[in-house]
């Protein structure tokens, strides 16, 4: 995979628990969970894909992680 489909399956997976974020109270443990939930998965998305841990790719992917944050919010 390149990395402009990981970026798009990082911002995808943060869609569900974004929107999921809005709708719980801000610093509760839901909210702590749903915030801290997709880290492992863009791991493994990480090392499956195998961009590696490159420091020029950590600003795409955390703007991919908080653009499907955003996104999810806004939904």
């Amino acid at each position: 995979m390149s990395l402009g489909i990981v970026l798009v399956i990082i911002c995808l997976l943060n869609l569900p628990f974004w929107y999921w974020r809005v709708h719980v109270k801000r610093f509760s443990f839901q909210w702590v969970l749903v915030v801290h939930l997709p880290v492992p998965f863009v791991i493994i998305v990480r090392m499956l894909d195998g961009v590696g841990w490159h420091i020029k790719t950590f600003p795409l992917l955390a703007g991919a992680y908080f653009a499907g944050q955003y996104l999810g919010g806004s939904l």
